[in-house]
Parts: structure tokens; sequence; C-alpha cells
């Protein structure tokens, strides 16, 4: 495999969780718009795609491999975390 071809492996691994995340955003600030109006999408983007890439990680180095579903659940699991949290502090 040549640098490319990891550089290109790395960015696919990690563009699932970043464009999932900005989904998952989408709608919370779609439904829950009050209580997620004081605080910008961006910032819970990032901090959801942050979780959801920290969660493919950890997936990859605890079960070896990419596409499991015990790997998804984590992913999701900590993608949807700083909204939970921040749904709470309301």
């Amino acid at each position: 495999m040549s640098w490319i071809d990891a550089f290109w492996h790395t960015v696919n691994l990690f563009a699932a969780p970043v464009w999932t995340a900005l989904i998952l955003v989408l709608l919370a600030k779609w439904v829950w718009r009050q209580p997620l109006a004081g605080v910008a999408w961006r910032r819970l983007w990032g901090e959801s795609a942050l979780a959801g890439s920290v969660g493919v990680g950890l997936a990859l180095l605890v079960w070896g491999a990419d596409g499991t579903l015990r790997g998804y659940a984590l992913w999701l699991a900590l993608a949807s975390t700083p909204l939970a949290w921040r749904l709470m502090r309301v």
C-alpha cells in the first residue's frame, strides 16, 4: 500500500463519523429547537464528530476491524453523547 492509499483509507475511515455527526446535529437542532437554541451547530458538530471519530478509533483498536456492529454502536453512542449532555444541562 502506498502512502496515498493509506491517506485515503484514513480519510474514509473518519469521513463517516464526521458526516453522520452533521446529520445528527442538524436533526437534533430541528427537533429540539428551544433547548439547543443557545448552542451553535458548528460547536455541536465538532464535539459530535470528535466523539464519533474517537469511537471509530477505539473500535478499530479494541476489535481489530472496522465495520463491526459493535463498532458502529460505540461510534453512534459516543457521537450522540455531546448532544445528550447539552440537552440534560437545559
